[in-house]
């Protein structure tokens, strides 16, 4: 009964590369995005950006707020585009009852990893998350860098 959805690979529309630093990733969930049709143009043309959005859950049900998707000029001619509106995710009720439980009683805050076309429908990667420390930065730092060194010496030899 404990079925977690495999995440797929596919290539990425937008990438949030500084959740991976400013928080520890727990559990990731894949969530479809109800989208306006100049949305879905900017998207095809890779005008997404997910720096600055977060998931905030209201009301039984969840949305995308901050994400920002640049219109193009030539197709939002007769609609007045928002580019940072509220979008509503799309996830199975179990899976919202999850994120409920774990947001509201165990602290955890819900962030967009990244965000793909998965059979022509985006889709948003949702990451459960704890926030990091500024010791707990040094400390992936450091970890990183010794890495990197070790990669380094057994390459020369």
């Amino acid at each position: 009964m404990n079925k977690k959805k495999e995440v797929s690979r596919d290539p990425a529309i937008a990438q949030n590369r500084k959740a991976w630093h400013d928080y520890f990733i727990e559990d990731k969930y894949e969530a479809g995005l109800a989208l306006q049709g100049w949305e879905v143009k900017s998207l095809r043309a890779g005008r997404a950006q997910l720096k600055e959005g977060y998931v905030v859950i209201d009301n039984s049900e969840a949305f995308l707020v901050g994400a920002h998707f640049s219109p193009l000029t030539s197709t939002s001619t007769h609609i007045k585009a928002n580019p940072v509106r509220t979008r509503k995710l799309l996830l199975h009720r179990e899976e919202l009852n999850k994120l409920i439980g774990a947001t509201e009683r165990k602290g955890y805050t819900l962030i967009p990893l990244r965000l793909y076309w998965k059979r022509g429908n985006a889709k948003l990667e949702v990451g459960l998350a704890r926030g990091k420390q500024a010791h707990d930065k040094r400390a992936d730092i450091k970890k990183r860098e010794s890495d990197r060194e070790m990669q380094r010496v057994l390459k020369t030899r």
